[in-house]
């Protein structure tokens, strides 16, 4: 099996390590199989995407809707833009968490901005009829909980996205882009635990109130999260590991 790509654009070591770690414990992959790039270090090389079953995309500080980013955001995006560029033209498998909703949004012509942000923490979540139908989503309930935590949402979808996954307080959540391109705003990489470590690191970050950390991690610790909602990464995996 050709190992995954994880593209990683957390500039703290923690956690752009405990993004590679959460992405092993739920996708069934090995060490081995998952080559792990963190753009924010050094420009993007020239990659050839044949060599990888597929490519994930993980979260980070950066906002497509920024008024202002930095020379080392800019570089990230154009290196980001021109991976996506070869996804498209070929139609390879790709999974965008989070981050990858914005970037693959802002690639195809539709709007992001703030108005659908949520604070950090779990949400409740529905599958469209669409969603229903998709391979992905095959384990996971009609209506499930993930955790969020954005600061930008879609508010427009691309003209070619399909909508699979809603909800109440931010509508688009996860859609697909010709057939193996999916991204979600949700974080399907995350359980509490991984979830508590990441909102510990970024407590001063502009998530939630720093002082209500505490508060928002016995929330989590208290939650009964249907593990449902990491098939889809693992069947994303399993999908295309093939």
């Amino acid at each position: 099996m050709k190992p995954f790509l994880l593209l990683s654009c957390r500039p703290e070591d923690a956690a752009a390590e405990g993004e590679r770690l959460a992405v092993l414990a739920h996708s069934g992959l090995r060490d081995d199989q998952l080559h792990q790039i963190r753009v924010e270090q050094e420009p993007l090389p020239i990659l050839d995407l044949g060599n990888y079953s597929g490519v994930l995309l993980g979260g980070g500080p950066y906002n497509s809707s920024d008024p202002v980013k930095s020379d080392v955001q800019l570089r990230v995006e154009a290196d980001i833009r021109r991976v996506l560029e070869d996804v498209f033209a070929d139609d390879l498998p790709f999974l965008g968490m989070c981050y990858g909703i914005g970037t693959v949004t802002a690639h195809m012509g539709g709007l992001v901005d703030r108005t659908y942000s949520e604070p950090a923490g779990p949400v409740w979540l529905r599958r469209t009829d669409t969603g229903h139908r998709d391979p992905l989503l095959e384990e996971v309930p009609e209506y499930f909980q993930a955790f969020v935590g954005h600061k930008e949402a879609v508010s427009q979808l691309p003209d070619e996205a399909v909508l699979l996954v809603e909800g109440d307080a931010c509508p688009v959540q996860m859609f697909r882009v010709q057939k193996n391109c999916y991204v979600t705003q949700f974080h399907p990489e995350l359980d509490v635990d991984y979830f508590v470590e990441r909102m510990r690191i970024y407590q001063h970050a502009g998530y939630f109130a720093p002082e209500t950390l505490d508060d928002l991690i016995d929330q989590a610790r208290a939650l009964d999260m249907s593990p449902a909602v990491h098939s889809i990464l693992r069947r994303f995996i399993e999908h295309y590991a093939a």
